[in-house]
């Protein structure tokens, strides 16, 4: 199943946040597809002809917040891209939020890590594969 069609995330510094972005997309595969003065877009938009893509926005907002009980979190398809996830969003001006690991709680495989980005939005990636 494929749940979201598209997400936006805001923030009030766009140019602040926007390094930050493109560095982690480029780990989890998804090109930065636009950039506006205002929003950047990443991955690819469905289409009559191919509905499987997801889609996020990062869209500047002078009402933006942060809030660490709400959080995005991205499909990686093996664990090094949870790895490069954490480490390149520390590079790039994000904090930790949860280092890489396990996380049994949630199932014996799931393999997650968690980031705020410069603005305290909250992200993961997670990997659910046995490795």
């Amino acid at each position: 199943m494929l749940l979201l069609d598209h997400v936006s995330i805001t923030v009030k510094d766009l140019d602040l946040c926007e390094k930050f972005y493109e560095e982690i997309m480029k780990v989890l595969g998804a090109e930065k597809i636009y950039a506006t003065e205002n929003a950047i877009g990443f991955g690819s938009r469905c289409s009559a002809a191919d509905d499987t893509h997801t889609y996020l926005t990062v869209i500047s907002s002078p009402h933006a917040s942060g809030d660490s009980k709400r959080h995005w979190c991205f499909k990686a398809m093996n664990r090094e891209t949870v790895l490069m996830f954490h480490r390149i969003g520390l590079q790039f001006g994000g904090m930790d939020n949860g280092a890489p690991g396990l996380r049994p709680h949630y199932h014996e495989h799931y393999f997650g890590a968690f980031l705020l980005d410069p603005e305290g939005n909250c992200l993961e990636a997670a990997c659910h594969r046995a490795e």
